[in-house]
């Protein structure tokens, strides 16, 4: 993988016989490609996250409800039993009214049978047995009470039967109810459990194909940092060349002095500035170090430089002299200028409008050189500014003066 990323970051081999120009616009080419690539990447991470994160609330939530069916099963099923308890309870006393009921009907069939085949009168008899008409008066009274006891019994054994009966059939309803309920609930149970392992299914793929998503956006990261550190370093390659050049130029400079008869003029040695002027007039709106990601107010990430709020189309000049060495669209800098301070120093200048400036030209301090803008990524007009060290991005607001 560190092969891959390595080779993708440089390019092709025969770049290197290509002049430093041309490679650094080519190296740009590949950066802004994988930026894109990398780009499309992360907004899949995002969807695959947020389906994730979905899917594993659809699977709680339909646990919740296989919870919430179960126990509503089990308070059917004890409602079942209960009820099946208080039937076989009411089969007794039903049993036990309709034996005594039978009791009764077959001791008065028994009586009218023998009343019959044998002529026993009955009531009668014990009447017309009496010996005085007190004595009359008492059997009338008995046996009244006794026919009214019996026939109370019997309505009361019919009555308690009937009860019984309607407490029966009303308890078999229930059952009835109850056990279609049951039928529906563990239909409803076993349509939750369906359903949940579709869901655990579905996370699965779906947690499959974002942590795909995610090895390929860390593949990405690597690739990109890789192509901007071969970038940066095409940079300070431009700048020793810069530096070389400087002091080729002042070699020169002294041998067509000394072949001349001329006094040598004192040698000079090219170094970067001791500090930079303001590029732009304007507040400071994002200091250098960490800081939220302003594109998505989410996340911290490292600011290179400063931000220096200017109205759209303001100057920005050269904060001290050099050489332009880039002068074009810089990825996430959008339009962006480069100058070469000497001593392994230069400065960046991004998000403009408009470049006044080309790649090899020589600028003062305080020369305009672009407009401010908002190109690149950007959320409002201002000039990121940055001053770099041997390509490292160092704190600029000491440097101004």
């Amino acid at each position: 993988m560190a092969a891959l990323v390595a080779a993708a970051a440089f390019g092709p081999l025969c770049l290197g016989a290509a002049p430093l120009g041309d490679r650094m616009s080519r190296q740009q080419d590949q950066i802004e490609r994988t930026k894109g690539q990398l780009a499309q990447k992360r907004n899949e991470l995002q969807f695959q996250e947020q389906r994730t994160q979905d899917l594993r609330r659809q699977i709680s939530e339909t646990n919740d409800s296989i919870s919430q069916v179960t126990a509503t099963l089990d308070q059917l099923q004890g409602q079942v039993a209960w009820n099946q308890r208080r039937l076989a309870w009411n089969q007794v006393q039903l049993s036990a009214a309709e034996a005594t009921l039978q009791r009764h009907n077959d001791a008065l069939r028994r009586r009218l049978i023998d009343a019959y085949e044998r002529g026993d009168l009955g009531y009668v008899n014990v009447l017309f047995s009496a010996t005085s008409f007190s004595d009359f008066v008492e059997r009338w009274d008995d046996i009244r009470y006794l026919i009214a006891a019996n026939q109370n019994t019997v309505r009361e054994r019919r009555a308690a039967e009937r009860a019984v009966t309607k407490a029966r059939t009303g308890l078999q309803s229930q059952e009835f109810a109850l056990s279609d309920s049951l039928t529906r609930q563990q239909r409803e149970k076993s349509a939750l459990a369906s359903l949940a392992s579709q869901r655990v299914q579905l996370y699965q793929v779906a947690d499959l194909q974002r942590r795909t998503v995610a090895r390929q956006v860390s593949t990405l990261e690597d690739l990109s940092a890789a192509q901007e550190a071969a970038f940066e370093e095409m940079i300070r390659e431009r700048q020793r060349e810069e530096a070389a050049r400087a002091a080729a130029a002042e070699q020169e400079r002294r041998r067509a002095a000394q072949l001349a008869g001329q006094e040598l003029p004192p040698a000079t040695t090219p170094g970067a500035p001791g500090d930079f002027s303001w590029p732009v007039s304007g507040p400071i709106t994002s200091p250098f170090g960490m800081r939220i990601n302003p594109m998505t107010g989410q996340g911290m990430e490292m600011h290179p430089g400063i931000d220096i709020g200017a109205p759209m189309g303001a100057t920005v000049t050269a904060a001290a002299g050099g050489k332009i060495i880039w002068a074009k669209p810089y990825g996430g800098y959008g339009n962006a200028i480069i100058i070469d301070h000497g001593g392994e120093t230069s400065s960046v200048y991004g998000h403009l409008s408009q470049i006044f400036v080309a790649e090899g030209q020589d600028v003062v301090r305080g020369q305009a050189i672009g407009a401010v803008g908002c190109t690149g990524r950007c959320t409002g007009p201002h000039l990121h500014f940055e001053v770099r060290v041997n390509g490292v991005a160092v704190d600029p607001t000491g440097r101004l003066r």
